[in-house]
């Protein structure tokens, strides 16, 4: 069986905690990457610890491990430190004694330099598009313009050295001894990465598996369908996830997807945002993730517009139709309920079965995780 999480906005929607949930209650669990890459921060909280992922699966902390699909970047250097907070949870966290974090990266998956994260910061302050500031879009540029650097090739001494000069020749930036201290630093990390155990450059069998693929940013930031180029570098619909499903020989059929959404509109950065000057009084909301950034700019909040919802599920369902749907509502706790939304140009104060009911389509569960 496969479960496909994907956020139905513009990110920040809740689809962590939903993978988190969903493994723990799941089979055999392994959770896969299809979209997007370490630029993601999806928060889990477990034993009051909070924790946000980026370049691991949210099913982590609950025993299950991770397959980074070629469809997401890699960033050795935030994935080792990343690993040594999550090995560090051991001692402070009720985990399984056995407990050992293992994360499959697929040998296609793009590998982003410290050279990209600089690209990305210049090309930011001339362009004003909407980055979080960790080279995610310029990896996937540079590998469009097959200036390639993958997983595979870290394993390979000469090819890694080789290619990380054709990325400074790609930039056209002379090689300074900062660049050189740079790139030592990375292949070092690199170095250090195929040292862990609980890294495999590999593809894992999925068969036998629950699979259960976590979605990153929102549908609204689908590089095809949201509002270009305030958008991603990748695909946030389920589509990616069922090339997977393909390429493994698994159930399409046997297949459900989760939409997430909180109970009101949120964008982080530049872009357009319906509602968006619309007022919604929040409380609870003091462990926000999401901050004002250099690069992302500001959190923006907003009533929930069912119109962009509804577009939103739309979208997917060129991928996804005839399957089973479910609608997660989230934050429900940190407004009033019922809430506000706009459906068309009017105000509703809606539950959360109602707003189902008003995107026209037929959900198998409402889930409320926060409590409505």
């Amino acid at each position: 069986m496969s479960m496909i999480v994907l956020g139905a906005g513009f990110g920040d929607e809740g689809k962590g905690a939903t993978v988190a949930r969903l493994v723990e209650k799941a089979p055999n669990p392994m959770v896969i990457r299809f979209n997007g890459g370490h630029q993601a921060g999806h928060t889990v909280i477990k034993d009051g610890k909070r924790h946000v992922f980026s370049s691991f699966g949210s099913g982590t902390l609950h025993d299950a491990p991770t397959y980074w699909s070629k469809y997401c970047t890699v960033y050795p250097t935030a994935l080792l430190n990343e690993l040594k907070i999550l090995q560090g949870y051991k001692d402070i966290l009720t985990l399984n004694p056995l407990f050992d974090v293992q994360l499959f990266i697929d040998p296609l998956c793009p590998i982003t330099t410290p050279f990209d994260i600089i690209a990305n910061h210049h090309y930011e302050k001339g362009n004003q598009h909407g980055t979080v500031g960790v080279g995610f879009g310029q990896t996937i540029q540079r590998m469009e313009d097959h200036c390639t650097l993958y997983a595979q090739d870290l394993l390979f001494d000469y090819v890694l050295t080789q290619k990380l000069k054709l990325i400074q020749e790609y930039y056209g930036w002379c090689r300074t001894m900062e660049w050189i201290k740079m790139e030592a630093d990375f292949i070092k990390d690199v170095e250090l990465m195929r040292k862990q155990d609980s890294i495999q450059i590999n593809v894992p069998v999925l068969n036998q598996r629950t699979c259960i693929f976590e979605g990153a940013q929102g549908i609204m930031l689908d590089q095809d369908f949201g509002f270009f180029p305030h958008v991603t570098r990748s695909n946030t619909t389920s589509k990616n996830a069922f090339q997977i499903i393909d390429d493994f020989n698994l159930d399409k059929e046997a297949t459900e997807i989760y939409y997430v959404t909180r109970a009101y509109q949120t964008r982080h950065g530049i872009g357009p945002m319906s509602n968006e000057h619309t007022h919604i009084e929040l409380k609870n909301n003091e462990n926000e993730t999401n901050i004002t950034q250099t690069f992302q700019g500001e959190f923006r909040t907003g009533i929930l517009d069912v119109d962009l919802l509804r577009y939103a599920i739309q979208t997917d369902d060129q991928f996804s139709r005839g399957l089973l749907k479910n609608l997660v509502i989230t934050c429900t706790n940190q407004t009033k309920v019922p809430f506000p939304v706009t459906l068309g140009n009017k105000r509703y104060d809606a539950t959360p079965y109602e707003l189902a009911e008003m995107t026209g389509y037929t959900f198998r569960r409402v889930l409320v995780p926060n409590g409505a």
